[in-house]
């Protein structure tokens, strides 16, 4: 007996689903049968088009394609064109291409060097070409990388987390910077000093300790709420050991969003970087108080009140922070201050003038941020 059957390739094909159209072909499908109904109703093809917004040799383009092969035909072909650029090289100068970078491993700028010192006339882009021509085919297999330096381990962060690109900073407290900076006026003296400032207000906290560690940062942290007259909802660091550990759980006991910075991105903490520079200018090169901690403590804090208070900021259109703060938000306006009290402060502060004894201005500080 003798069966006849078809190629089992039908039989395959029959058991295939049927294949939605995508989006654009559904969408070119809508418009030819708009066009065949207003062509229906007697309109002339150059209103159709004009109706549907379609070039005319667009759509009869698409009606041809859909006579001939039904609505997949549609769909967006290959835009790779018809005529490519063959290869010029020749097999003796892949070979040596190969070798080269089998032995020394080197890219297209050293290998190029090397190959027209062996005669072969060929440019950089060529080599480049042939290499990876050479991976795409399988025959460049390069070695795998063996990581020999010692590369210190990013810790895991229980709490502190990337500042989300949809966050928005819109009020008082929504986004504080912190940043610590490294003082030394004197040789043998170390100081570091804690500063805070807010995005919106530009209000200053600023506090000095003798080291820089997740304690002295988490007691900075109780400072920072208690003469901050806004809530402070998010705090953003750096990657310093100083912001881990106790800061991040007391940060996380306060309630408080902690956003922490890439590495090397001391630009995303502009404003307190910028507050850095500000506070080493102004007060600590013209400091001339004894440095132990219990005179330059009271000190500083005189110059964070005079900061916030009296002296205009550019970026408040002159006005300072403590009246940005009771003119836009009077909810947090903190507690006025007489002038003359502020002045007095001033006065009182042990800093250098021109005209003292000492003469000139002061010998510029040593110190340095924190990236």
């Amino acid at each position: 007996m003798q069966l006849k059957a078809l190629p089992g390739t039908f039989y395959r094909a029959g058991r295939l689903q049927p294949v939605e159209p995508s989006p654009r072909a559904r969408e070119r499908l809508r418009l030819l049968q708009a066009w065949e109904a207003l062509r229906d109703k007697g309109l002339w093809s150059v209103e159709c088009s004009q109706v549907l917004q379609v070039p005319r040799a667009t759509i009869y383009r698409w009606r041809s394609r859909w006579k001939r092969a039904g609505p997949c035909a549609l769909e967006d072909g290959s835009r790779a064109p018809k005529r490519r650029r063959q290869t010029t090289w020749s097999g003796e100068l892949v070979q040596a291409v190969l070798e080269l970078r089998e032995q020394y491993g080197w890219g297209k700028d050293k290998l190029v060097i090397l190959l027209r010192r062996a005669g072969w006339q060929v440019s950089t882009s060529m080599v480049g070409r042939i290499i990876s021509s050479l991976k795409g085919r399988g025959v460049l297999l390069e070695p795998p990388r063996r990581a020999v330096s010692a590369r210190k381990r990013r810790p895991k962060r229980p709490h502190a987390i990337r500042k989300p690109k949809e966050y928005t900073v819109n009020a008082p407290g929504d986004l504080v910077q912190l940043d610590t900076l490294d003082l030394r006026p004197l040789p043998g003296v170390v100081l570091k000093q804690f500063t805070a400032r807010d995005m919106v207000s530009r209000w200053d906290v600023v506090e000095v300790y003798s080291v820089a560690t997740a304690r002295t940062a988490s007691n900075f942290l109780d400072a920072l709420k208690e003469r901050s007259p806004y809530p402070v909802r998010a705090i953003q660091v750096d990657g310093g050991s100083e912001f881990m550990g106790e800061f991040e759980i007391a940060c996380r006991g306060s309630d408080l969003q902690l956003f922490v910075l890439p590495p090397r991105s001391p630009k995303l903490n502009g404003h307190v970087e910028r507050a850095q520079r500000t506070h080493t200018e102004e007060f600590w090169e013209r400091y001339e108080g004894e440095l132990d901690l219990p005179t330059v403590r009271p000190a500083l804090r005189h110059w964070e009140r005079l900061y916030n208070t009296f002296r205009p900021h550019q970026a408040l259109a002159q006005r300072t922070p403590a009246e940005y703060l009771t003119q836009c938000h009077p909810e947090m306006a903190p507690k006025p201050l007489s002038v003359s009290y502020v002045v007095d402060e001033y006065t009182g502060l042990p800093f250098r003038r021109a005209n003292s004894k000492l003469g000139g201005a002061a010998e510029p500080l040593h110190s340095k941020g924190r990236a």
